[in-house]
């Protein structure tokens, strides 16, 4: 039995055991003196040691599983022996140097912050792709003006792409291994950078007139062009911030509404509460009121938490990122989602694609010299109204089966030559094949009634709830022989369309009168007098006029005036006025 001992690694705490530690122990004291006399040895043993736990986090499971010896030794394999290094070069100067066969390392995505001139994403797709950032740059533009299309690819690539803060990064950005030669060049070279740029500085100001500099400095920081650098600077922050409270209240405000109805949606779905059965017969889709409104929730909803975290960045420096793991699998369920929504939204498309009716014809005992009454008769279990409506409702009958009711039912009349009349029911719904819309228009139910020249026709249909709401409507045709007289009742006005589409011959307005059928048109035979004149005619030429109304026919011009109406005719001129009516010819001289 061995003990286990806790340990500190670059911040992070490990389990390890006691033989492993005293191993771990040994080659992290061996790192440090091999870089006795290193420039940066700090900060190159801290590299080192965060890059040791990064590799034992990679072989952890979960946070209760011991390191052992195993583990150890695979990453001492990894970064390296370190007496390998341990080379005076002047020493074994004529000795063949030895060779160190060094891993290969994939390249990770990292945004390079050091050469970023926005968020750093074309320097670090630069090193992924080992092209020039200058190329990437150059892409971006193209895009910029290529309709948009590149600012949202690159706010998403800012986002999901971490930054390469410590040294393990940028040697994983640059495909280099992250062993102990590497860190140490690296932290190397950023010390000879700084120390290069010191010395260049140093030497600039070795080689100028102090005094001269001096004033040269105080003139330049009173500068014109700095002050305005940096008021510009200041309202280019402000103006930053700005854009990050309003990024961070779309987001959040979108976000809560879509949790809220759409959440809410769902739960009422899965709870059965009341109030849902229209959703459930519009659901075209096959899938679950609750599992299409989670689907549209990450679908919108992860674009819109993405903006709120990008607002967010803007405002608080050094937020920390979401982490790999949390931005690749938002990203999997977004794409899921993206999918699954549009292939089922293609299905639901479908259902209405195809349209199916059918017809039934049925005679009724109504000759030419009969006369019928026609009235639209409702129910008032479902409705208190009979209007024609394109809507439905869901209701449920007298055995408490559910349906959808609609009165989305036309009524038209027209003339027939046939002896008797008959009532042409078209029943018509959609589907994603024919045959499917057929059959659910097949089971639309619909019933009319002829009781003592009295047709009663429902002012509504019936379907069941599970043949789900689909365009359903029923056309009813009443075909009269010609001779017939129509009564139809007022309720019938919203029902019927007299249009040359429809080829109605019953108008609108002539309920409540009774009609007689000629060839495809009515003449009222108890409507006003006045009401069956429909011509008015009113014809001017020059000097001459021509008037054709209620009133009669009226003739003008320059030398004669002629109306004729029931009464008779009159004749008018400048000096005779000649009338005709029943008491003979009156002709009277207008000078006497």
């Amino acid at each position: 039995m061995n003990k286990t001992v806790n340990i500190n690694l670059a911040g992070t705490f490990f389990h390890i055991d006691e033989n492993a530690y005293q191993k771990l122990q040994r080659y992290l004291e061996a790192i440090k003196r091999s870089f006795t006399d290193s420039q940066g040895r700090n900060e190159i043993i801290a590299d080192i040691e965060a890059r040791i736990a990064e590799l034992f986090n990679e072989r952890v499971q979960n946070e209760k599983q011991v390191i052992s010896i195993k583990e150890v030794e695979e990453v001492i394999t990894i970064m390296g022996q370190p007496e390998d290094y341990i080379v005076d070069e002047e020493i074994f100067e004529d000795e063949p140097k030895k060779e160190y066969t060094k891993s290969r390392s994939h390249r990770k995505l990292f945004r390079d912050v050091d050469n970023a001139y926005v968020g750093g994403v074309s320097a670090g797709l630069g090193h992924y792709f080992g092209i020039d950032a200058l190329w990437i740059r150059l892409i971006w533009v193209a895009l910029f003006f290529g309709g948009g299309t590149g600012i949202f690819v690159y706010i998403i690539l800012w986002i999901l792409m971490p930054a390469a803060e410590t040294t393990s990064d940028k040697l994983a950005m640059s495909g280099k291994p992250v062993n102990i030669t590497n860190i140490e060049e690296k932290v190397k070279e950023g010390f000879s950078n700084v120390k290069d740029s010191l010395d260049e500085v140093a030497d600039k100001v070795k080689n100028q007139d102090y005094q001269k500099v001096g004033n040269n400095i105080k003139s330049t920081s009173r500068s014109f062009f700095d002050a305005l650098g940096n008021i510009i600077m200041f309202f280019f922050k402000i103006f930053a911030k700005f854009i990050g409270i309003i990024l961070m209240l779309v987001g959040a405000s979108v976000l809560i509404s879509l949790i809220i109805s759409l959440l809410s949606l769902g739960v009422a779905d899965a709870f059965h509460v009341p109030g849902m059965d229209f959703a459930e017969v519009l659901n075209s889709s096959h899938l679950p009121i609750w599992a299409v409104s989670l689907l549209t929730l990450f679908a919108v909803g992860i674009p819109f938490f993405y903006l709120f975290i990008l607002g967010l960045k803007i405002l608080v420096k050094n937020i920390k990122s979401l982490g790999k793991l949390a931005n690749f699998t938002l990203l999997g369920l977004w794409i899921t989602s993206i999918i699954l929504l549009t292939v089922f939204a293609a299905k639901g498309a479908a259902e209405f694609a195809r349209e199916g009716s059918t017809t039934t014809k049925t005679e009724i005992n109504i000759t030419n010299n009969d006369t019928i009454f026609v009235k639209m008769v409702g129910n008032d279990t479902y409705s208190k109204h009979i209007h024609r409506d394109s809507d439905f409702d869901i209701i449920y009958d007298e055995s408490d089966n559910k349906k959808i009711y609609s009165s989305d039912v036309r009524l038209i009349v027209r003339s027939t030559k046939d002896s008797l009349a008959s009532v042409s029911i078209e029943k018509t719904a959609r589907g994603n094949s024919y045959q499917s819309a057929k059959e659910r228009a097949n089971k639309i139910e619909f019933n009319f009634a002829l009781e003592d020249n009295q047709l009663a026709l429902n002012s509504y249909y019936l379907t069941d709830a599970e043949n789900k709401y689909r365009d359903q409507d029923v056309t009813v045709i009443l075909y009269l022989p010609e001779g017939t007289t129509l009564f139809a009742d007022d309720n019938t006005y919203s029902f019927h369309r007299n249009s040359t589409h429809y080829r109605d011959i019953l108008d609108n307005g002539f309920e409540g009168h009774y009609l007689k059928v000629v060839q495809d048109d009515l003449i009222c035979l108890d409507c006003p007098k006045e009401d069956s004149f429909k011509v008015n005619v009113d014809i001017k030429d020059h000097d001459s006029k021509l008037k054709i109304n209620q009133d009669g026919i009226e003739i003008k011009d320059a030398d004669i005036k002629i109306k004729v109406n029931e009464d008779g005719v009159l004749g008018e001129s400048e000096s005779i006025k000649t009338i005709i009516d029943s008491s003979g010819i009156t002709i009277k001289s207008k000078n006497n």
